[in-house]
């Protein structure tokens, strides 16, 4: 018996055309996929291929906008013939969803431990009352992935974004279910955190019987995770079976596709000149060649630079005496584990966040704290969010959200020709046909180009991304990051990027610092770093970045580890 199954599974939704006139969506069409007890099934494919909604099919967690026909078995049930009641028994208790967004799947006004206690509380015969009955088990669940007990007393937005994730894991575990479904359960960790987080869920697949169903648009993921891997395009299953055969003889071309998206450090065709193969047509391939412009003139540069915190816990220092040096026409990198300081050193270098120590210098000045003088260095250092769905007014139109910026500023001129160039320049046109869009009506790319056009219009001499492609497929970070390389050496735009993806480095970086507990501990030409790294810590978070290339057949240490 398979632990989870589906047998000619399609899923429709009811939509509307653009013209208001009732539709239909088919999601998925005919799958019929197996996850054996004890077994590892990945799921590979990039958004929109109906990944999500297959799985959220397992658990009744579909909208009643979805038609579902075909079979979905849990165990021996037949998950679409059981009653409400019987659905919230099965949920946590038999199988249990890590969800991709932690940060919007945590409440943000409770304490994490209660938020783990509450699963476990709600499936107990006989639950215990206080506010600390199940703090031993949370404790439990939380050093299980690698948290603090402490972390018991946290509120959500206390923590990093590879700190909650590692909460929503440990949330999945509390009731010891059968079945572990991970939807994307990587996406915003950091390598090393990444590297304990799939280690975990082997382990757990080998000690404690579980079986796990996993998906991701990261091939390399999966290739360290599961022993077999079906590809998903278009809501239909093109290729599926053990992951080393897949991985050493994808025969689709949208298989290929999602093999070359993954970026080799080392690899000179990616270097400055990323390439990506489009998924929606995966015959295609484009490629992006970025002309180095050079350095130019220091624009944003900090020494001495240090923050500390005082929390419940005592004293923290973020920032730890860091010199900083930014220039234009020049792409420097920031990586370095989820919780090492990176966004705070960002926050603070925009301004955003009070220096203990040390000076933050625009053109050589210091940086001033007046509201006036705080707004022109804002207007000339634009910040590019991590998250676009948060960083977007969900009821602004496109032209509204690029707008703001020269409103705030009092920029004077033609408004809505500054938008429309803004828009050009990030690559969005015809701009006329995205101003009057709402960001739900955007890919994800789309809203990230948004957010750098919103930048973009206020002309600025330079720009810090905060993550700027930690939540997008590997086609459309292709295109992102392409785009950086185009600003650079179109209009010799200087760039802060900061990261946990070393691939990115590769990709774009001119330099690259890394960043180890608040502290700079190499940094240098970003082929030096990266290919003859000096410190240990540099050399650890390059061995711990998962490849293809390690799991295909003819390496000793391919396979499930």
């Amino acid at each position: 018996m398979h632990a989870l199954q589906f047998e000619d599974v399609s899923i429709t939704y009811r939509t509307r055309d653009e013209h208001g006139a009732p539709t239909e969506f088919e999601a998925v069409k005919n799958v019929t996929l197996r996850l054996p007890r004890r077994g590892t099934l990945g799921i590979a494919g990039e958004s929109g291929s109906g990944k999500s909604t297959l799985i959220m099919s397992a658990l009744r967690l579909l909208p009643d906008s979805a038609r579902v026909t075909g079979t979905v078995r849990l165990g021996d049930r037949d998950v679409n013939e059981l009653s409400w009641g019987q659905v919230r028994a099965v949920r946590w208790k038999e199988a249990s969803i890590v969800f991709q967004g932690a940060m919007h799947s945590l409440n943000p006004v409770q304490r994490v431990g209660r938020q783990i206690a509450e699963a476990i509380r709600l499936h107990d015969a006989h639950p215990k009352n206080g506010r600390d009955a199940y703090r031993g088990e949370v404790a439990q669940l939380l050093e299980q992935v690698d948290l603090p007990v402490h972390t018991c007393d946290a509120f959500p937005h206390e923590l990093s974004g590879g700190q909650k994730q590692r909460v929503m894991i440990a949330m999945a575990l509390a009731c010891d279910p059968e079945v572990i479904i991970a939807d994307e359960p990587t996406t915003a960790l950091d390598v090393i955190v990444q590297e304990r987080v799939l280690e975990l869920l082997k382990r757990l697949v080998r000690d404690r019987g579980m079986s796990l169903l996993m998906i991701t648009h990261d091939l390399s993921v999966l290739a360290k995770t599961c022993d077999e891997i079906a590809v998903l395009y278009r809501g239909e299953i093109v290729e599926s079976g053990p992951s080393r055969e897949i991985l050493a003889n994808p025969t689709h071309p949208h298989t290929r596709a999602l093999t070359d998206a993954a970026p080799v450090i080392g690899d000179p065709k990616s270097r400055l000149n990323p390439a990506s193969r489009k998924l929606s047509d995966p015959g295609h391939t484009t490629a992006v060649t970025a002309i180095p412009s050079g350095a130019g003139d220091e624009i944003v540069s900090a020494s001495d630079l240090s923050v500390r915190f005082r929390t419940r816990v005592g004293e923290i220092t973020a920032v730890d005496r860091i010199d900083l040096a930014c220039r234009a026409g020049e792409i420097t990198v920031l990586v370095g584990q989820s919780g090492s300081g990176k966004t705070t050193l960002v926050r603070t270098v925009l301004g955003l966040q009070q220096a203990t120590s040390g000076t933050v210098r625009f053109r050589g000045s210091p940086l001033g704290r007046k509201q006036r003088e705080l707004r022109e260095y804002r207007g000339s250092v634009q910040f590019v969010l991590q998250d676009p769905m948060s960083a977007l007014n969900p009821k602004h139109t496109v032209y509204e959200v690029v707008a703001e910026g020269l409103r705030v500023q009092g920029i004077a001129g033609d408004e809505r020709e500054r938008v429309r160039q803004a828009l050009i320049a990030a690559e969005l046109s015809p701009p006329e046909r995205f101003m009057s869009k709402l960001p739900s009506e955007l890919s994800g790319g789309q809203r990230q180009r948004v957010v750098i056009a919103g930048a973009l219009a206020l002309e600025p001499e330079f720009l810090i991304a905060d993550e700027p492609v930690a939540s997008l497929d590997a086609s459309v970070r292709g295109e992102i990051l392409a785009l950086l390389l185009r600003l650079k050496h179109r209009l010799g735009l200087g760039c802060f990027v900061i990261t946990h993806d070393l691939g990115v480095a590769w990709n774009i970086a001119d330099r690259v610092l890394v960043m180890h507990q608040g502290r700079i501990v190499e940094e240098g030409e970003a082929e030096a770093v990266l290919l003859a790294p000096r410190h240990d810590y540099t050399r650890r978070l390059l061995a711990a970045v998962p490849t293809i290339a390690d799991e295909r057949p003819g390496n000793e240490e391919a396979g499930v580890r």
